[in-house]
């Protein structure tokens, strides 16, 4: 069969974004408002949207597609609301609250805080049940496995109604047999409930960061499960040809019945495509270091991509939950178009994390928020034109923006309104730079290194200011990015990562053996998987990594490292590698000093074909012609009102130059060119945005 077009739907908490990709070339974007209690729904007017703008049956579109790609907030919203199923947590005994001592650790920012409150625990200490028997740290059992604990906690968890049951003993990633007993004992005995072991979720060392995953996973995967059932039967229903592929927070597609069982690989689901559409727009530039930011409504998503390749955290916390499989390395602000400025007890302005959300919305929608948000700022700037249309619904009312800010922020404060708007805008701008300072400065990189490439429909707005507090000379927007991240899932590859503990000294002389039968073993089984999944030799690709660290320290670098046989060549390489990176992140390295491999991991990556984006026509004539309007705004802390030509962007072509002052209106994007900036489109349908 031949295919026509792939289709990506990126289910977000407001909106769900479609990308259809034409096999001609043509990019096509779509939304429909998110339907949490039932996806499909959402999904069905999206493609309605698409049927009606092609006049061809969904079916027919549907059985055209080689690709349907969904990236969903399920996992992640289900874990933000605590919403997951009821868990019991099946544990060896002794070890019933490391859970909850959680190491010693308190977030950032709380250590010394002794009001702050403990973090919610997903198995509470009536539903941690210890079981007796005993594996050793050498894999040797020191004492068998107590069945009898284990049948009598079974009868606790049915008498509560349990759902799912994780199973994470001590040293289990040694030998797994206690582990695998005990899940054959709870699926036989609760043949309805879902059953996943730390040996198999996340199998490397550290108790804590295994148990506290493989809870995360027990409570997000029935939910999942759900979602996952009702979208693929939904497709079947259309007649797709393929099954329907889901993104990972690893930044790879996996089939549903993966995602079934392992929800923890689906929380960052949505922003971990952005990296990879982050490369993709920069790679015609020759650019392939990139900091990919996404500014929607509420929040504000930062990622990050060096020489090529994706950030990926591992053993992080997130929402208070320690997590320890690799994800996409997101940092995410509560610093959208809907935040909302107010003034603190300090007397000091402040915006976010608070938000409008879409309902009631910034003041400026009409919809009884009052409160003055950034949109409502950008809106009093100039930055946006009052009376316009926004996102096909709501009409943005000039007027009730200037009541909201002057009554909250320049009363208050006893400044006029263009210096309140101002400020709200600065701040939020402050903000958002502070969270790329994280993900860069914090982590070794230097962001003047970097392009920063532009998503979500307010990013436009700011992402000059930004690119100027942190030093960076380039910005690409490109016309797709209210949808980058749809776009992102079908331009990805089927991605599975496996891991394992292997702790000895790494040297140039060591015995290698072991280490090869690891990687080996790891590798023969991810590519099983994809040959299952259809793909050939030639399209496989497979990368490593190493988990390193000095002999003494407590926490690893993680290293990328060669593929094929490690011999003593290229150990000696490894071993410098983990210098280097130690020295980036902690500016020193001990070359003298031994050096420890604790963990490694394998992705085992099946290569996709990627659509390519459309070719613009060249410009013809001066961009006047593309001029519609123009308005006064202000641009920088002079607060001076500066008259600003506004370019409709569908009348530029390839080529076309556009000199700060200046704002480009795409149909879901604003772009802001500030003085002493230009914008020139790239025939892909990119601005690169540099200083004159």
């Amino acid at each position: 069969m031949s295919y026509e077009f792939r289709l990506g739907v990126d289910a977000g908490g407001t909106f769900t974004d479609f990308v259809l990709a034409e096999k001609g070339g043509d990019i096509h974007l779509f939304k429909a408002p998110s339907t949490p209690e039932d996806g499909t729904k959402a999904i069905a007017n999206g493609l309605q949207q698409i049927s009606e703008k092609f006049n061809r049956p969904i079916t027919e579109i549907i059985q055209a597609c080689d690709l349907c790609i969904n990236g969903t907030t399920v996992a992640l919203n289900a874990l933000i609301q605590m919403k997951g199923v009821k868990v019991g947590l099946l544990c060896t005994k002794g070890h019933e609250d490391s859970i909850e001592i959680r190491l010693g650790h308190k977030e950032e920012g709380h250590r010394y805080d002794a009001s702050y409150p403990p973090a919610p625990q997903i198995a509470p200490r009536d539903l941690r049940f210890p079981i007796r028997g005993r594996i050793l740290a050498d894999g040797t059992e020191r004492e068998e496995l107590n069945e009898d604990d284990i049948l009598a906690a079974i009868e606790e968890l049915k008498r509560q109604n349990i759902k799912s049951v994780a199973i994470s003993f001590v040293w289990s990633i040694r030998d797994t047999k206690h582990e695998q007993r005990a899940k054959e004992l709870v699926q036989q005995h609760m043949p309805d409930a879902f059953v996943c072991c730390g040996s198999e979720v996340y199998p490397q060392i550290k108790e804590y960061t295994r148990t506290s995953t493989t809870l995360v996973n027990a409570y997000l995967s029935p939910v999942m499960s759900s979602y996952v059932y009702k979208i693929d039967d939904y497709f079947k229903q259309l007649g797709a040809d393929q099954p329907v592929r889901y993104f990972q927070s690893n930044g790879g597609l996996a089939l549903g019945e993966i995602m079934k069982e392992r929800a923890v690989n689906a929380i960052n689901s949505g922003p971990a495509s952005a990296p990879q559409a982050g490369l993709y727009i920069a790679e015609p530039f020759g650019i392939n270091n990139v900091i990919t930011v996404d500014m929607g409504g509420t929040s504000f998503d930062i990622t990050l991509a060096k020489d090529g390749k994706t950030s990926l955290n591992r053993d992080i916390d997130f929402l208070r939950n320690r997590i320890g499989v690799p994800m996409i390395h997101v940092e995410t602000l509560g610093a959208g178009g809907g935040s909302i400025g107010h003034i603190n007890t300090f007397g000091m302005l402040e915006v976010g994390p608070q938000s409008a959300g879409a309902t009631p919305g910034p003041a400026c929608y009409g919809k009884g928020g009052t409160l003055p948000t950034v949109t409502d700022a950008n809106l009093v700037l100039g930055y946006l034109r009052s009376g316009a249309v926004l996102g096909g619904i709501v009409t943005l009312d000039g007027d009730k923006a200037k009541v909201a800010i002057e009554k909250h922020i320049a009363k208050p404060l006893g400044i006029d309104l263009p210096h309140a708007a101002y400020g709200i805008s600065t701040i939020v701008n402050q903000n958002m730079a502070n969270g790329i300072r994280r993900i860069t400065i914090e982590k070794g990189y230097d962001p003047r290194d970097f392009a920063l490439v532009c998503a979500g429909g307010a990013a436009g707005m700011h992402v000059i200011s930004l690119a100027e507090e942190m030093g960076i000379n380039t910005i690409l927007v490109p016309k797709i990015a209210s949808c980058l991240c749809a776009f992102g899932q079908i331009i990805s590859d089927v991605k599975y990562s496996y891991l394992a503990t292997q702790i000895m000294i790494m040297s140039a002389d060591a015995n290698l053996e072991a280490l090869n039968a690891t990687l080996t073993r790891l590798e023969k089984e991810g590519i099983q998987k994809l040959k299952e999944d259809g793909f050939s030799d030639d399209g496989i690709q497979i990368e490593r990594a190493m988990e390193m660290r000095y002999v003494g320290q407590v926490h690893e670098c993680n290293v990328i490292v060669p593929n094929g046989n490690i011999d003593s060549n290229a150990a000696a390489d490894i071993l410098q590698a983990f210098h280097k990176r130690h020295k980036e992140l902690y500016t020193y390295d001990e070359q003298d000093s031994a050096v420890e491999l604790v963990n490694v991991e394998v992705s085992i990556i099946g290569k996709v074909t990627k659509p390519e984006l459309p070719t613009l026509g060249a410009q013809s004539g001066s961009v006047e012609s593309a001029k519609v309007d123009e308005r006064q705004m202000i641009h920088d802390h002079t607060y001076q009102w500066i008259q600003t030509p506004i370019y409709d962007g569908n009348k530029l072509g390839a080529g076309a130059v556009i000199t700060g002052p200046a704002l480009i209106e795409e149909p879901t994007t604003t772009i802001v060119i500030k003085p002493n900036w230009q914008a020139d489109l790239h025939q892909f349908g990119t601005y690169k945005l540099s200083k004159i």
